[in-house]
C-alpha cells in the first residue's frame, strides 16, 4: 500500500527486518545499521558475526 512496487515492498520489509532484529537483540538500530555499511564495505564481510546477537556496539 505504501510501496509503489514490489521491490519497494521487499526493500521496506528487509530493512524493518533488520531494525525490529536489532530492537529485539538491545542494539539500537541506526548503530547497528550503521555498523553493518562500515562491514559491508570490507573486502570479506563475516557474516555470522554480524548478526544481531553476536554484536557487540558497547
Amino acid at each position: 500500500m505504501f510501496s509503489q512496487t514490489a521491490k519497494g515492498a521487499q526493500s521496506s520489509a528487509v530493512l524493518y527486518s533488520i531494525v525490529e532484529s536489532a530492537k529485539a537483540n538491545g542494539l539500537t538500530p541506526y548503530d547497528y545499521i550503521t555498523h553493518l555499511q562500515e562491514q559491508f564495505s570490507q573486502p570479506v564481510p563475516d557474516i555470522e558475526q554480524l548478526l544481531p546477537w553476536n554484536v557487540n556496539l558497547g
